[in-house]
């Protein structure tokens, strides 16, 4: 009986050092989240309040990219909290350009209703993976799929320039980062995510997406 209670008491201290972990991603995560989304705002509206020009499509993929592979291989240090900072500051920048450009056209709306249509989505996306019982590990091969046609998409559209491309484009955009995060989220609370610095990077780029997918699609159907 006592071996019986041992294994008892054994296995329930790990279940509950698994929830306590579990927990800390998750409120690591969001608070790194926040803060990011707060400084990517910052920085945003110092760029579209000094009419600061758009990087470029090479120079924005180039330091996105590379300020990407620079948090995930210091994710386990502190040395990556800097790296995500300087990732969502510079992603930041590059939406102040945008910003003042659907300003300029009286988009002020348009601008609101990509930041509410954004908050929507994240918040009921991420409610449902922490509340749903669904396993929903089949996300991610369709991510993958999902993520090769819109490459071969954005790359088609590079030369093609046509509207209606560009309107599935970001529709699929939505759809794949809201994919995301449903499967991040879920993989935080189901232990398989146990690096809030990768989580934290995976929801902003995705919240990020969203927010600029939304604005075009919003732009698109209301220009003449």
């Amino acid at each position: 009986m006592r071996n019986v209670r041992t294994v008892n008491n054994d296995a329930y201290r790990a279940e509950s050092a698994g929830a306590l972990s579990t927990n800390k991603v998750l409120r690591n995560t969001y608070f790194l989240l926040g803060l990011t989304l707060a400084w990517s705002a910052l920085i945003a509206g110092v760029s579209a309040a000094l009419a600061l020009p758009h990087p470029g499509l090479i120079i924005t993929l180039v330091g996105f990219y590379g300020l990407l592979f620079l948090t995930e291989k210091n994710r386990n240090s502190s040395l990556g909290l800097l790296f995500v900072f300087l990732l969502t500051g510079f992603m930041g920048y590059t939406l102040g350009p945008i910003l003042n450009m659907f300003m300029a056209r009286g988009g002020t709306d348009i601008v609101m209703m990509a930041l509410g249509g954004t908050a929507l989505t994240f918040f009921t996306t991420s409610a449902y993976a922490l509340t749903t019982k669904r396993d929903l590990s089949f996300i991610g091969g369709m991510l993958m799929a999902g993520f090769v046609v819109l490459l071969v998409a954005v790359i088609a559209n590079i030369f093609l320039q046509m509207p209606a491309l560009s309107l599935a484009i970001s529709a699929m955009f939505i759809l794949f980062s809201s994919g995301a995060i449903l499967l991040t989220t879920q993989q935080i609370v189901r232990g398989g995510e146990t690096n809030y610095i990768s989580a934290t990077v995976t929801l902003y780029v995705s919240i990020y997406n969203i927010f600029i997918s939304l604005l075009q699609l919003l732009g698109l159907s209301s220009s003449d």
